[in-house]
């Protein structure tokens, strides 16, 4: 049966909140319009363990939307921070532990010879952006339609009509001119990619390459070697924005699971740790376009910040072979359970190492227009009706559940018990 949730205290925070923030949230998935509720506010995390400030306890899928693959408050994690606080929080100025990082990443990433930091996956989207046109001299970006590259004016691009088309803003405030030079193509159709290199001199092709943010959408058998071998054949660079999959589904990322190397990698979540921070880097030759050497300027105050660097590097050291292969296994088993729990109900439940998306749809899915189509109802229900038996899901059809390496198998087990129930209640 669905506990009975207590929401008294954030329904009163929700309703200060929405006196001083837009909507009541920082950022706008948070708010659970998507699903019909208002949202919850967290006291606090520990494990997979979250507990809002009416003191309902959940089991979390979501993990601050994938930074904290070892869970929420890990000890190590809490140490490192802890411990670089103590000797200052930012500097401006470089940091040992900034060099250890950077050679770290470098190890794990097959296109990352040298990296720039940020504090976003926002601002790497549109450093790597404006590196792919210098380096180039071009102009013209295409991006797949359902791939989301942080709140850049010149990504923020909806598809027109057609196979291959100019990008019209997807935002107010967004100038047409931001997106004119953008080109919006379906994800894993080779025709619209062909038909985009060859009406338009392009920078750059920037893509998710396992989309995670319409729910995880894999590439079709081949598509990336496909990519690769298009932006080569027109002097373009290939971008691979890795801030969901990159170090998640893998030490390198997709593009080590996939054997595909991309010219540039953007990259963050799990790179911080926990706290602010993201990256993104390339090849010597391209890297070293950016100021104070080259003539791209890119900046922060607050880039690689002392506790950011703390927190990821601690992190990164221990995704070793064994954490991957426990996390694989955990997404695995969910994944089955899942499958099973939907029965016979049109569901499609796709993962991989670290991922895991519950598509109410009768078909698989494969790009953005199939995504928009799934019963986005269906799942709202199916959601509430875990949040009522304590398993904390993304509230959106249109984004991943994230395994991490603190979910063991008491965690899974109740989830896939309340997901059965609450498949049986959405219909």
């Amino acid at each position: 049966m669905p506990i009975s949730l207590t929401d008294a205290k954030s329904a009163e925070l929700f309703a200060r909140a929405r006196r001083v923030l837009p909507g009541g949230v920082n950022s706008p998935v948070r708010a659970m319009r998507a699903i019909g509720r208002d949202p919850l506010f967290v006291e606090r995390a520990r494990g997979v363990d979250l507990i809002d400030v009416d003191g309902n306890r959940f089991v979390d899928w979501v993990c601050s939307w994938g930074p904290l693959i070892h869970g929420h408050a890990h000890p190590d994690i809490l140490a490192a921070v802890h411990h670089a606080a103590a000797a200052g929080t930012t500097f401006g100025a470089p940091t040992t532990a900034e060099v250890e990082i950077a050679e770290e990443i470098a190890s794990r990433v097959p296109s990352v010879e040298m990296l720039r930091m940020t504090s976003s996956g926002t601002e790497a989207s549109m450093s790597a952006i404006r590196l792919a046109r210098a380096a180039t001299g071009r102009d013209v970006i295409v991006k797949f339609a359902g791939h989301y590259h942080g709140h850049v004016d010149g990504l923020l691009a909806d598809a027109g009509s057609g196979l291959a088309t100019q990008g019209i803003p997807a935002s107010a405030g967004v100038l047409a001119s931001a997106t004119a030079a953008t080109v919006v193509v379906p994800w894993n159709d080779r025709e619209a990619v062909e038909r985009a290199f060859a009406e338009h001199e392009v920078a750059a092709l920037v893509c998710e390459p396992y989309p995670g943010n319409m729910g995880l959408v894999p590439p079709a058998d081949g598509f990336l070697a496909f990519l690769r071998e298009a932006t080569e054949a027109a002097g373009a660079l290939l971008v691979f924005d890795e801030v969901i999959s990159g170090f998640r589904v893998g030490p390198g990322g997709a593009q080590e699971r996939e054997g595909v190397t991309p010219d540039l990698t953007v990259m963050g979540k799990i790179l911080g740790g926990g706290l602010p921070a993201a990256a993104f880097g390339g090849s010597r030759e391209l890297m070293e376009r950016l100021a104070p050497l080259g003539d791209v300027y890119q900046a922060g105050t607050l880039s690689g910040n002392p506790l950011a660097v703390a927190a990821g590097l601690a992190s990164l050291r221990m995704l070793d072979d064994d954490a991957y292969h426990r996390l694989h296994a955990t997404t695995e088993t969910l994944a089955t359970g899942l499958r099973e729990a939907a029965g016979d109900r049109p569901v499609q439940v796709v993962s991989v190492t670290g991922l895991v998306t519950v598509f109410f749809s009768a078909t698989p899915v494969t790009d953005y227009d199939e995504a928009k189509a799934c019963d986005t109802e269906a799942y709202s229900r199916w959601c509430r009706g875990l949040l009522a038996r304590g398993v904390y899901a993304p509230p959106s059809q249109f984004e991943a559940m994230f395994v991490s390496l603190a979910h063991e198998p008491e965690h899974v087990t109740r989830t896939l018990e309340a997901a059965a129930a609450a498949f049986e209640a959405a219909w």
